[in-house]
């Protein structure tokens, strides 16, 4: 049942991201959700077809960026396109990120970026793998100094933000900003970077990020606590060498700016 899924879910991912490709050079006016966020037909005709395919497949439900939905026992979690910004800009910092629960458990994750054809995948007990190699966290072996992507998003202060990358700089941790937290998530899997930080973030962005972070031997936080789930919440993940170092940074930063 699971593989079946897990076999799905590549298939449509793969399928999505060449939708997104199809579109990027036709793309009307953006629309802005805020300063920072946006949308476009192509956000919302990807979602469209995964959220067709997974209707015809199983009687799951789904929970989309664009057109929300509703939890239960067995569910999609699903951001049609993250990195939107990118996309519009032409980069190829951007991908479908396809995640599944159930009874509350996150089972599978899929992220693919189309324009690098790079597909992470994970099943909960499996493993993580790019493009079908087994993938692993960096656990620091590079020697060098860690290298932290963050994001961030207006559901928390600029304040906040600036004073974690503070906290990094003392730290004397390095610190960039992609502007997809799937991708970054998938990276740290991969150990191409060694921990992914964002003081909120929404659960599409995330949950199949997570899975593949803790199938490659990574810590993340407990991210669907306070009904995460529906509301986001903070996510660290990292190679575990960098738990004590970097956590004690995350304390007290709900407060700035407030």
């Amino acid at each position: 049942m699971i593989a079946d899924r897990l076999a799905f879910a590549v298939a449509l991912a793969v399928e999505a991201g060449a939708l997104a490709l199809r579109m990027q050079s036709g793309l009307g006016p953006a629309d802005a959700k805020s300063p920072i966020d946006f949308c476009t037909e192509a956000d919302r005709a990807v979602e469209r077809l995964i959220r067709e395919r997974v209707t015809e497949r199983f009687a799951d439900s789904m929970i989309g960026e664009e057109d929300g939905g509703e939890a239960s026992d067995s569910v999609w979690v699903v951001d049609p396109i993250d990195g939107t910004t990118g996309y519009i800009h032409g980069t190829p910092r951007w991908c479908v990120s396809l995640g599944y629960m159930r009874a509350g458990i996150i089972e599978l994750g899929v992220i693919y970026a189309p324009v690098d054809d790079r597909l992470f995948t994970a099943r909960r007990g499996q493993g993580a793998f790019l493009n079908g190699r087994r993938i692993q966290v960096s656990h620091l072996r590079h020697q060098a100094v860690p290298v932290v992507e963050t994001g961030w998003s207006e559901r928390r202060p600029f304040a906040a933000y600036c004073a974690l990358l503070t906290r990094l700089n003392a730290g004397r941790i390095e610190f960039r900003r992609h502007g997809s937290g799937a991708l970054g998530l998938a990276e740290v899997a991969a150990g191409l970077n060694d921990a992914y930080v964002e003081l909120h973030i929404n659960a599409w962005d995330c949950l199949a990020g997570i899975l593949l972070v803790q199938e490659a031997g990574g810590h993340v936080n407990d991210f669907l606590a306070d009904d995460g789930l529906v509301k986001g919440n903070l996510i660290f993940a990292c190679t575990p060498e960098l738990v004590e170092r970097i956590g004690p940074m995350l304390d007290g930063l709900h407060e700035v700016g407030r």
